[in-house]
């Protein structure tokens, strides 16, 4: 005999597995009680009742409008990795997602073929990448006083299983270099030190006979610019999300099979 209470139940926990699921939960939870408390006859008086149909005719709206703001602002962060055969394709959704994020807010939003090129992209990496390797190899450093313009691109190594340590100034990153070897570096160029304190970084770790691969994540990728960042001894230099993923994905690919 079909137990509604037991279906409920087993219901409720696949729906908890996913943000999405959770948020389903949610709305038919409160919908239910207040549909109800409302049809409830300890409420009598219209009075009493107006203040619930309110809140039952507004609250799917409501419902729409933060749903819809979800799905155009943070598609990625709506699933979890069990809607998907297994958690590396899920890795490969938040890496795209980010790329695709960081790509419309530096640019014009991401086309059909830019969406394509940055899944190749994502795909070459994680074929690519040799599995089981940690320590130093899988880490990044990246100097930036305004980590926050970021975020989608630190996402996006974060999402291939690359670690990433962040410093603030040329001083914070040389303190941390002290203490622990990195994969890779990206740096922007201005800072709060100065206009050029990408190239003083830079300048520094080759005197000083450290090697590390590094790419400037700049405002500018102008064929002077590239052309600098290779005569100071970097390894290139771009303003584009896509390129600097790819680029900072082949030398950490690079340093791992050394």
């Amino acid at each position: 005999m079909p137990n509604p209470v037991y279906d409920f139940g087993e219901t409720a926990k696949r729906l908890s597995r996913s943000p999405l699921g959770i948020i389903a939960l949610f709305i038919v939870l409160v919908y239910g009680m207040a549909s109800l408390v409302t049809m409830s006859s300890a409420i009598g008086a219209a009075a009493e009742r107006l203040p619930l149909i309110y809140f039952l005719v507004i609250f799917p709206i409501l419902v729409l409008l933060v749903f819809a703001w979800l799905v155009s602002k943070h598609s990625e962060k709506l699933y979890g990795p069990s809607d998907f055969t297994n958690e590396e394709n899920y890795m490969k959704l938040v890496t795209v997602a980010s790329l695709g994020a960081a790509t419309g807010r530096h640019q014009s939003a991401p086309t059909d073929t830019d969406i394509k090129k940055i899944v190749e992209s994502v795909q070459n990496v994680t074929a690519g990448r040799p599995r089981g390797i940690s320590s130093w190899r899988n880490e990044i450093l990246w100097v930036d006083d305004r980590p926050e313009n970021n975020t989608y691109e630190q996402e996006a190594f974060e999402g291939i299983g690359l670690q990433l340590t962040l410093a603030l100034s040329t001083e914070e990153a040389f303190e941390k270099l002290s203490r622990n070897k990195y994969s890779v570096i990206i740096s922007d160029m201005g800072r709060r030190e100065g206009p050029r304190e990408g190239y003083v970084l830079l300048d520094r770790l080759r005197e000083m006979g450290n090697q590390t691969p590094l790419f400037f994540y700049a405002a500018s990728n102008s064929p002077e610019h590239i052309r600098e960042t290779l005569d100071h001894g970097g390894q290139g230099c771009t303003n584009n999300p896509r390129d600097l993923f790819e680029m900072v994905t082949k030398a950490v690919i690079e340093r791992q099979i050394e």
